[in-house]
């Protein structure tokens, strides 16, 4: 008589195998390439790899301490400005304020203008959401239930334009450079587009679409630390205005250190600059509007060339000392132990 699941006493089900098919790949059947770990092969890729490192390493740094730069702290310099604007109900005021320096040798190529930032923190998480990309798009997004809080709309309603932390906070300050040549000075033309990286200018902010960018952005306000709206950002050249002002943009990739550089502006390479940067006596004009007292930071303006391998940053060039460093080393040290172990295979031997 047949139980309950259809089988004669006695009789057991069938299990299902569990074994692999048996097909090359399956069965580790395939052919493969296995190396061959000698003594040789080991030694001559630690050497080789180090050699390489510390080549490159060696190239890298020498390019770096070849950029010529200047850094000029105004945070002290420009005082008075400093405490007009920490009282926030002199946003509205204008102050300005000049440092002096002195290039003692020409700085000869392109010349970057950087304006730095110490003690600022633009990697706390909810600083670096406070944005809405879909605002810097161009689009017609409702922002206020967006990361943008609480920039994002005025109590009455009206929407910030752009939102968010980030952009509330953009630096804002203007500064100017003279040459004081002879008993005349000169005003060194900076090109402030062409800044920002193509993809931002082109895919990552546009306008929204109208026939003129006032009206773009009507029924929308500026953000609260800003003196003006964001479609007057450059009032002499549209093209650069709204979203695509490349200041704004630059500001926008927020830093992961407490102290960076942002590019400001490219010393036009006309007339009395053709070359570069002449030595002599130059003059910052500073129109001072971004506070920094408060949270102990400090500004700086930095004037600096660029090479094959970038600024003057020796880090790269550092790390790949190190590497190279640490594989000739070991390189050594097995050659040591190689050495060692031989000889005690060869005195075992001869016993």
């Amino acid at each position: 008589m047949k139980n309950k699941t259809g089988f004669l006493p006695g009789e057991e089900e069938a299990q299902p195998s569990r074994c692999p098919d048996n097909s090359a790949f399956k069965q580790q059947r395939l052919p493969a390439w296995k190396p061959q770990l000698t003594i040789a092969s080991v030694l001559s890729s630690f050497f080789l790899t180090g050699a390489f490192c510390l080549t490159v390493g060696v190239c890298l740094v020498l390019s770096a301490n070849s950029v010529r730069e200047i850094q000029i702290d105004y945070s002290d310099k420009c005082s008075d400005c400093s405490k007009l604007r920490e009282n926030s109900s002199n946003w509205n005021k204008e102050c300005h304020c000049s440092v002096n320096f002195t290039l003692k040798e020409d700085i000869l190529g392109d010349v970057f203008m950087y304006y730095g930032l110490q003690n600022f923190y633009q990697n706390h998480r909810r600083y670096m959401i406070s944005r809405s990309d879909a605002q810097l798009l161009g689009r017609n997004v409702n922002i206020q239930g967006s990361y943008c809080a609480p920039f994002s709309t005025y109590g009455n309603g009206t929407p910030m334009a752009p939102c968010g932390a980030i952009a509330n906070s953009m630096f804002n300050d203007t500064i100017d450079l003279f040459y004081n040549r002879n008993s005349s000075v000169i005003q060194v033309p900076l090109l402030k587009t062409g800044n920002s990286w193509w993809t931002d200018k082109n895919v990552k902010f546009r306008n929204p679409e109208s026939y003129n960018l006032s009206s773009a952005f009507a029924g929308t306000a500026r953000p609260p630390y800003w003196q003006k709206p964001v479609y007057l950002l450059d009032e002499e050249d549209e093209r650069n205005s709204g979203y695509v002002n490349d200041d704004f943009i630059i500001w926008m990739r927020v830093s992961a250190f407490a102290t960076f550089r942002n590019l400001y502006r490219r010393v036009s390479r006309v007339r009395h600059f053709a070359e570069g940067l002449p030595a002599g006596n130059y003059t910052f004009h500073i129109s001072y509007n971004f506070p920094v007292t408060r949270f102990k930071g400090r500004k700086h303006v930095i004037l600096s060339t660029v090479v094959w391998s970038g600024g003057s940053n020796p880090f790269l060039g550092i790390a790949y000392l190190v590497s190279g460093t640490a594989a000739t080393l070991t390189g050594f040290v097995i050659t040591g132990i190689h050495l060692k172990l031989r000889k005690k295979k060869t005195y075992f031997q001869k016993q």
